[in-house]
């Protein structure tokens, strides 16, 4: 599936400060990058780094006074739809190393809270099968209200509310998938039909020796999913990390096929 990308930011700073940025598409096997652009307003200092895992990029920006960001880009997502539920979970003592940080707790997703309900509800289940009856439990059980949470919401605040936006479905299966002992990561994406259109959170889970997209909200399938980051959580791969203060001015963000 063939995908073009266009966000567009404005922010006010009233002092110096220091941004990261993470919203360019990462060029990977199974999403090609065909041409990208990112035009910004005059900056003291830009330089990009690698991101988590080495999975794409992020951008250091020192600035003040108003800030403009436009990045438009084209991909290629060639990524097949699976069975997950038809997956095996990798036995623990199997893991690869750089996995293994993926089954810990992390500060949204605090998942050693949730192993007695996991053990209750989905015991009977192993692998990509308690994986999928896990999402298909936060799919019809949440309800999606924009606004309903904020930058402190964790998995349990959702779990309890039963209700949240991409970025809190996403935190509850990675917690869930976590207190299985199953691998799982938060990924920031860019995908067509997002309602409302925006950066987009689904879930990563290591299952048969790779990692699958899972996306809660049921918005988007894994073949029209565009990973810009991953991360133990939203903290780790936020579009905008702000060292100082700053406010919103205009914000869009457009996902075409």
């Amino acid at each position: 599936m063939e995908l073009d990308v266009n966000v567009h930011l404005k922010y006010q700073l009233p002092a110096p400060a220091d941004l990261l940025l993470q919203i360019e598409i990462a060029d990977l096997a199974d999403q090609k990058l065909q041409w990208s652009k990112l035009d910004t307003s005059d900056v003291d200092h830009m330089a990009h780094v690698t991101a988590d895992d080495g999975l794409g990029e992020r951008i250091w920006i020192r600035t003040d006074g108003e800030f403009r960001c436009d990045y438009t880009a084209r991909v290629i997502v060639d990524r097949p739809v699976l069975d997950i539920s038809a997956l095996e979970a990798v036995p623990p003592h199997l893991l690869p190393g750089d996995t293994v940080r993926y089954l810990m707790p992390s500060r949204y997703c605090p998942s050693d809270e949730f192993q007695s309900f996991v053990a209750a509800e989905f015991g009977d289940l192993q692998g990509g099968a308690r994986i999928a009856a896990m999402r298909d439990w936060i799919n019809t059980s949440f309800s999606y209200v924009p606004g309903s949470s904020n930058a402190q919401t964790t998995a349990l605040d959702s779990f309890v509310q039963r209700q949240g936006v991409c970025r809190d479905y996403a935190h509850v299966l990675i917690a869930l998938a976590r207190a299985s002992t199953i691998p799982a990561r938060f990924a920031s994406v860019y995908a067509p039909g997002v309602t409302p259109p925006d950066f987009h959170a689904v879930a990563e889970v290591f299952l048969d020796g790779t990692w699958h997209l899972i996306d809660a909200t049921g918005m988007a399938s894994a073949d029209t999913m565009a990973r810009i980051g991953i991360g133990p959580d939203a903290a780790g791969v936020a579009f905008l990390s702000v060292f100082g203060q700053i406010t919103l001015l205009e914000q869009t963000v457009s996902v075409t096929v």
